[in-house]
């Protein structure tokens, strides 16, 4: 495992857990402490890890999407042999998934691309997996992936070749957006319902049970209620790590509507400008064209 981080570490553990060896690589020395505390290997640097290998090895990587990833290949892949596979488990967009492909398998490297999720609670209850890779790389892949999903035969696909598991998680994730927002717009409703004097974590915690809305993000927004339901401390900004981009891109590009999934992120883009302003403008414009009222800055 190569960048533990947070859900690089908690992977870890669950196969740590179910028997299987695993070496862990970070550049932060904390991290590192942090497994080895537990039991884990771990090893301080690249060469190292590889070293620790024996052919024909499996190095997963769970690094952020990018530049970053691009470098860490370029370090490890000239101290890989043929036929040693590397799996990328971060949320990299699938066309970059597919150029890294070709240029490691012109260096005789097999190459997987799986998407993740679960969150914090993975290593707990288990990780959904999306898996693109040639069927030579799954049958290598697929004890892990028994052990890293909620059980043998559930929660995880093998979606296709090379790059259908960083596409799939992407669809994934853009409709993660849609349904988090569809919650959101649904509970600032009922918070504005002043009169009825509503109880919103109570009415999430009877939403988890025999609803047809149930669901995970609703067993947590239960949660997030129950310990703090003004939300007075968190500032109305939501940020997009680029799935739910590169979802509506690639729906433009096939021709395919996805209109919630566009407007989930569009109002995310809304909720990260601090000036605001389309709606200074919409503001003026009421005035210029009708007279009314403008609410003046500081006012």
């Amino acid at each position: 495992m190569i960048g533990l981080g947070r859900m690089g570490a908690g992977m870890s553990r669950r196969l740590h857990r179910a028997g299987v060896r695993v070496v862990g690589y970070d550049p932060d020395i904390e991290a590192r402490t942090r497994l080895a505390q537990e039991g884990i290997e771990t090893v301080d640097r690249p060469e190292a890890l590889v070293a620790t290998l024996a052919p024909s090895r499996i190095l997963w990587l769970m690094v952020p999407a990018g530049n970053t990833v691009d470098q860490v290949l370029e370090t490890l892949a000239p101290l890989l042999a043929v036929g040693d596979l590397i799996v990328e488990g971060g949320n990299s967009y699938y066309r970059d998934t597919l150029r890294r492909a070709e240029k490691l398998q012109a260096q005789g490297l097999l190459f997987a691309d799986v998407g993740v999720s679960g969150g914090l609670w993975g290593e707990t209850h288990g990780y959904g997996l999306m898996v693109g890779s040639s069927p030579e790389a799954m049958t290598r892949l697929r004890p892990i992936l028994e052990r890293l999903a909620p059980a043998p035969d559930r929660g995880w696909v093998h979606a296709g070749p090379v790059g259908a598991g960083h596409f799939v998680k992407m669809v994934h994730n853009g409709i993660e957006y849609a349904l988090m927002q569809a919650y959101a717009e649904g509970f600032g409703l009922l918070k504005a319902k002043a009169p009825f004097q509503l109880d919103l974590a109570a009415i999430a915690e009877a939403w988890r049970y025999g609803t047809i809305i149930r669901s995970f993000l609703l067993d947590l927004i239960a949660d997030v209620l129950r310990e703090n339901a003004t939300l007075a401390d968190v500032a109305p900004v939501v940020a997009d790590s680029g799935e739910g981009r590169w979802t509506v891109q690639e729906a433009v590009d096939l021709g395919v509507p996805v209109d919630t999934i566009a407007a989930a992120l569009f109002r995310r883009f809304a909720s990260q400008d601090p000036e605001h302003y389309g709606d200074r403008l919409l503001a003026a414009l009421r005035h210029a064209f009708g007279g009314h009222a403008v609410q003046r800055a500081g006012a």
